[in-house]
């Protein structure tokens, strides 16, 4: 009988720390003071420990005996192995969608326009959001239920939030500018195209990752 309360309360915890994640409200490295979650979630102190080790099995959330739990940092070897395993996953998208035959041009085009306002405006509230609202639409696009179920989403947001503070103004755009080449092959049902504006794009951020300062990963 205590399964699904403790599920929901999981999905609680997981859906306020993403969302927190996104809006820039908690950083990789934070510390979750629990009096503060528990107060903020309407929860008990038991339930809030049972989701964060829920949410630490998701590499979410990092839990040590003795300083309690804090949001998850990255290595900049994880990073790399994350990025991996993406960029097969978003190839798979890109060419689904583009095979199709019927890509949902103003779906794409609308999340591709929020991804360049963002870039305009410099919001930082929307940054991790409108980039994953991007990845959304393809994954839509595409037409397979399961891949934004084996995609790590949640490990993406902190990847994005991580490296943000980090990553050059060029160095925005020229994803938001991989974003379009990605939207305008697999809206021009282009497979070759699509797969291969991926891979430029991740070949970048990997070049990206390489470049930025120790200072912006955990210690391996």
């Amino acid at each position: 009988m205590n399964a699904p309360a403790t599920i929901g309360t999981t999905e609680k915890v997981a859906d306020a720390i993403r969302s927190g994640i996104r809006t820039g409200q908690f950083v990789p490295g934070q510390h979750l003071v629990e009096a503060e979650l528990t107060l903020r979630l309407g929860i008990s102190r038991s339930s809030l420990r049972e989701a964060l080790r829920h949410l630490s099995g998701d590499g979410i959330v990092a839990i040590h005996r003795y300083r309690g739990a804090h949001i998850n940092r990255l290595t900049r070897r994880e990073v790399r192995d994350l990025l991996e395993v993406l960029e097969q996953l978003v190839r798979l998208a890109a060419r689904l969608g583009a095979a199709s035959g019927h890509a949902n041009r103003s779906l794409m085009d609308a999340a591709l326009d929020a991804a360049r306002r963002h870039d305009e405006d410099g919001d930082h509230r929307s940054y991790i959001a409108v980039r994953q609202a991007f990845y959304d639409c393809l994954f839509e696009v595409a037409g397979n239920r399961e891949l934004p179920r084996v995609t790590p989403l949640r490990r993406a947001d902190l990847f994005r939030a991580q490296i943000r503070p980090y990553q050059t103004r060029a160095q925005q755009d020229s994803h938001t500018e991989g974003y379009r080449a990605i939207a305008q092959t697999v809206n021009d049902g282009d497979v070759e195209a699509a797969e291969a504006a991926v891979a430029a794009l991740f070949a970048q951020t990997h070049a990206m990752v390489d470049e930025l300062p120790d200072v912006a990963f955990d210690v391996d």
